[in-house]
């Protein structure tokens, strides 16, 4: 892993965010995608077991990573336009310190945004449901609208929340293939989980994804 100073885009609540560049995916796993489907099941339940790096790095670029040397990524988007931004709930990952950390597809790496283990804050703001504290990380699905409205007009929205469930699917499906189990959480406090992660005024939480080995 390789620690780099990131530039400050003046979006971030800390002044000297660390850019942390995650481990290369793997692009090939013994589990067939038929046996994934098969057993997918929403899960809310978790061992104490921490994540490795490479695991939660495997979880974020089955979401949204880079499968194209023109940028296309594992989930389809109208247009090509990707409103969604992914940020890391750390709190037991090897390698990371607890903190909160938004996903770059383009370096596939993680930049802090918000210090210290936020899950007992994250589960409050996700009306009190005190299982999330027990996952290991927590994977918030945000978007930026406007990314998508600006060519698809309101019909864009439908879009948007289209590409999550495909974003959110894939990760669902890939931690089934690593021995882990997640769930999908929909309810939540929409502005408390934007101040807590820091996110900025046009980008909104639209899913929360416990994630963890089963107990």
């Amino acid at each position: 892993m390789v620690l780099i100073a990131a530039l400050s885009c003046g979006r971030l609540p800390i002044a000297d965010a660390v850019e942390y560049r995650l481990p290369t995916p793997h692009l090939q796993g013994a589990m067939t995608l038929t046996d994934t489907l098969r057993q997918r099941r929403s899960v809310r339940e978790f061992a104490a077991t921490p994540l490795s790096l490479q695991t939660a790095a495997q979880l974020l670029w089955a979401a949204q990573g880079i499968t194209s040397p023109g940028g296309l990524r594992t989930a389809p988007s109208a247009g090509a336009l990707y409103p969604l931004e992914l940020h890391l709930v750390a709190g037991a990952v090897e390698g990371l310190p607890n903190g909160s950390y938004r996903y770059d597809p383009g370096h596939h790496s993680l930049t802090l945004t918000a210090e210290g283990d936020l899950r007992s804050a994250l589960a409050h703001a996700a009306l009190d449901q005190g299982w999330i504290t027990r996952a290991p990380a927590v994977v918030v699905i945000a978007a930026v609208p406007m990314r998508t409205t600006q060519k698809y007009g309101e019909r864009g929205i439908r879009y948007v929340h289209i590409e999550v469930g495909h974003a959110g699917q894939n990760l669902l499906l890939q931690a089934v293939a690593l021995g882990l189990r997640s769930v999908v959480v929909g309810a939540f406090r929409d502005q408390t989980v934007q101040r807590l992660l820091g996110l900025v005024a046009d980008e909104h939480p639209l899913a929360i994804l416990p994630v963890g080995y089963p107990r």
